[in-house]
């Protein structure tokens, strides 16, 4: 049927596909799921920083809010107003709700990203802003109420804001402690 040099030849065609393109399919397949591999984290990054950008323009949208009622004194680095209204209590209180929801939110969206180092500064810049805002009396104090019903993970975390100090930024260059 087939002579000696044919079956040989088809033999060697053979064993060039096994050396050769074996190694090749196998290469190509590594290649093209680490192509997917890499899509697939640029489109989780995407969407990460889509969600911290979303996020951040809530607050911003917050922030604005805040400044058409500077008599709430509701800056977070101002020190809180005494004497408000029942008024002006409940409209403060609100906004301490609108701003749980909102950190509660980033908790839960952003906290596990922490693991990379770009998720890590997404979160730290909340974890940052919610510290300041621990660092008020009148949030700490209206907190527990503020947290029935939450995210229990959430609660334990911003608590722990709570009780743990304060930071205080360095003196600017040239101003000294006041010692000298």
């Amino acid at each position: 049927m087939f002579d000696d040099d044919t079956v040989r030849i088809w033999e060697l065609a053979s064993y060039l596909v096994t050396v050769i393109g074996l190694p090749l399919a196998a290469f190509a397949l590594w290649r093209e799921s680490r192509a997917e591999r890499d899509n697939e984290r640029k489109e989780i990054e995407q969407r990460d920083e889509e969600t911290y950008l979303r996020l951040s323009e809530q607050y911003t949208e917050f922030v604005r809010d805040v400044l058409g009622y500077p008599e709430l004194g509701l800056h977070p680095r101002l020190p809180p107003p005494s004497g408000l209204d029942a008024d002006q209590a409940a409209r403060r209180l609100l906004f301490f709700e609108m701003l749980i929801a909102l950190f509660e939110r980033a908790y839960i969206l952003l906290y596990d990203e922490a693991s990379d180092p770009q998720g890590a500064r997404r979160w730290q810049s909340w974890a940052d802003t919610m510290q300041q805002w621990c660092g008020r009396h009148d949030f700490r104090e209206a907190l527990p109420g503020l947290l029935v019903g939450e995210d229990p993970a959430f609660c334990a975390y911003i608590l722990g804001l709570c009780e743990a100090p304060l930071s205080v930024p360095a003196p600017a260059p040239g101003t000294g402690t006041g010692a000298g």
